[in-house]
């Protein structure tokens, strides 16, 4: 085989304008699904969001019409049209087609700004098949197109006006299959109900200014408004109102030092989940950073000292944890900067070192003089802590015997656990199957080169209402966590998970959906990381069982029996039968349609947004019956069949 050495000038690639862009997406918006297709709305947005930071906007309205585009329209300032000194076009011109221009990059546009590396509007041109542009300012309307970041005519004026501000529509582009060009993303659908997530949050972040989200694409239109003066204050009241707060309203903390500005609200419940949410110009930094770090050490620190000084804490008890403090606690902490360094193309972590030690003195100082100034709220959070002091000891005490034990015990694995003989976690998958009777036909049916199977006894201890103590206690978890060997909280390993495929087996009625979401919620709040990683699965097993002749067919959906009864005709007169559980199937029948990897059906259970996942269980597993009774009044619509 001969190989071409030949390398020189010549093959030096120069990627023209934007289309490093269209050629590399990945490096500018994460991914070309889903996802990224969203994006380029958040990019439109955030200019938006911008101008209001800045002061110049109140209002953005986002609409999605019927021929697949969106439109972002803002009562800001308006792209300036000026012709631009070095590059010789109008400013807007420039915004649009050029990568890294904007005002954002120590121009004096803006002091504060998020946007995704000040890339954004560029990057939407590039990935629209076509875009459009209007500015509205200075009495007049100008406006501009591009197609897939080219540009079609110059800038123009089309008409005069009394407002300000920018209107930016544009069509994704998107793979068709029809088109010469390639296409950029898999899909071009926008979803309502994400945007809306996105969009109520940024609201919360920024008091204020109003987002209004409108759905044309439906014979209905639906718009939705998003509108807190309240700013983050109201985002912890949303959090908690599920829940019940142990005082209200929620402590709000603001300063401004050296051009940064730290927001901070918080209030503690009667639950036993943490809930804080970090945010650095807009963006969710969802691994933190030095922003939540100053927040965490000042709330240990002030708690602590408060305990001492009004005795609650004796000279010789042990200071309280961070985990104690923040058992219960909701907050949200938003700091905005002059110049954010994040860590990451993603943005998940913020690094700013000044940002520490200013969110630390400002959360110390103001929490403190709240709880001298209200001490009843003080002494209830105070006595909260301690409580979940004597729970972290107790859960400590159990944690240790269960590591004693499997150090000691060679046979250390749950004895109802049938294990598999595969050593490889990648190759390995565990059914969690409820009762006896499936549970054997399971163990029957099963591969047992790579399939587990662990049977429960009953339903699972919601652990939504309970303490980590207590829930060690119970034998069904102890089993799983056992039987998982990853170990749960922030002990969890995955590089120790001995299945990679945790699959929630149970019955298709009401009795099997309770336990699989018992199931969900224990995974998601001992072992979020198993749904984050993709490790979750939930079983399909068949509805029903049609039998015609010496034709067998499984349905798995009414609609799918309906089908078959329509292709069979209505006169052939079928036996039907309705698997109430899955111990009425023989293990031929459960290996078959829900344990072969070659005929079954799964669901991976993800979690696209953390936030509302943790609302949701909290909604439907917690203590207050009348928001879980309207959630089911308002959703029983979508459920096709509920068989009670």
């Amino acid at each position: 085989m001969q190989r071409d050495n030949h390398y020189d000038e010549s093959q030096i690639q120069v990627l023209e304008g934007l289309e490093a862009v269209r050629r590399r997406p990945g490096m500018y918006i994460g991914s070309t699904d889903e996802r990224g297709l969203h994006h380029l709305v958040y990019e439109i947005v955030d200019n938006a969001i911008d101008e209001a930071l800045a002061g110049f906007c109140d209002h953005i309205e986002v609409t999605l019409n019927r021929d697949g585009s969106v439109t972002v329209q803002d009562n800001g300032r308006g792209f300036p049209v000026g012709i631009h000194p070095k590059m010789g076009r109008p400013a807007v011109e420039v915004c649009l087609t050029v990568l890294h221009a904007g005002g954002k990059f120590g121009g004096g546009g803006y002091k504060v700004s998020g946007g995704l590396h000040g890339v954004g509007a560029s990057v939407v041109n590039a990935l629209s098949e076509h875009l459009q542009v209007n500015v509205y300012q200075d009495g007049k309307i100008y406006q501009q197109e591009y197609q897939r970041g080219k540009i079609l005519y110059d800038l123009k004026v089309i008409g005069e006006t009394e407002r300000t501000g920018t209107t930016i529509r544009f069509w994704p582009d998107v793979k068709t299959g029809e088109d010469p060009e390639p296409g950029i993303f898999e899909t071009g659908h926008f979803d309502f109900d994400t945007l809306k997530t996105r969009f109520r949050e940024m609201a919360f972040l920024n008091a204020g200014v109003r987002i209004t989200l409108t759905d044309d694409r439906e014979e209905e239109p639906r718009t939705q408004v998003f509108h807190y003066e309240g700013g983050v204050v109201s985002f912890v009241e949303y959090l908690n109102k599920h829940k019940t707060p142990l005082f209200a309203p929620p402590v709000y903390i603001k300063g401004v030092k050296n051009g940064s500005t730290v927001e901070v609200a918080l209030q503690w419940n009667d639950g036993f989940n943490e809930s804080v949410y970090a945010f650095a110009n807009n963006i969710h930094t969802p691994e933190g950073g030095t922003h939540l770090a100053g927040f965490r050490n000042a709330l240990t620190r002030v708690i602590n000292d408060y305990g001492r000084r009004t005795g609650a804490l004796k000279a010789g008890d042990a200071n309280l944890t961070g985990d104690d403090v923040r058992e219960g606690l909701t907050a949200i902490v938003s700091v905005k900067l002059i110049e954010p360094q994040f860590e990451g193309q993603t943005k998940t972590k913020l690094g700013n070192s000044e940002i520490r030690p200013l969110v630390d003195a400002l959360v110390s100082e103001k929490l403190s003089t709240y709880f001298e100034e209200n001490p009843s709220s003080a002494r209830a959070v105070l006595d909260k802590c301690l409580q979940a002091a004597r729970a972290r000891e107790a859960a400590r005490k159990a944690r240790d015997l269960t590591r004693r034990k499997t150090a000691l015990e060679s046979a250390s694995l749950p004895g109802k656990l049938a294990d598999c003989s595969e050593r490889d976690p990648a190759k390995c998958e565990i059914f969690i199957v409820e009762g006896d009777s499936a549970g054997g036909s399971a163990k029957q049916g099963r591969d047992r080169h790579f399939q587990a199977i662990l049977p429960l006894r009953g339903k699972i201890l919601n652990v939504e209402k309970t303490r980590v103590d207590r829930a060690l206690g119970n034998a069904e978890i102890k089993a799983m966590i056992t039987a998982f060997g990853a170990g749960f909280g922030k002990d969890f390993d995955a590089s120790k998970l001995r299945y990679h495929r945790i699959v929630c087996m149970t019955d298709a009625d009401v009795d099997g959906n309770h336990i699989r979401i018992l199931l969900l919620t224990f995974f998601y709040r001992f072992m979020p990381q198993l749904i984050e990683d993709g490790y979750v699965y939930a079983a399909q097993p068949p509805l029903y069982k049609v039998t015609r002749g010496k034709t067998e067919q499984y349905c798995y959906s009414d609609a799918q029996l309906q089908k078959i009864l329509d292709d069979m005709g209505r006169d052939a007169k079928p036996d039907i039968q309705r698997y109430k559980g899955l111990g009425e199937m023989s293990y031929q029948q459960l290996w078959e349609t829900t344990m072969n990897p070659a005929t079954r059906s799964m669901y991976r259970v993800e979690m696209k947004d953390a936030m509302a996942a943790d609302q949701l269980f909290t909604l439907l597993m917690g203590d207050q019956v009348e928001p879980r009774r309207e959630f089911i009044e308002q959703n029983a619509k979508l459920v096709a069949d509920l068989d009670i």
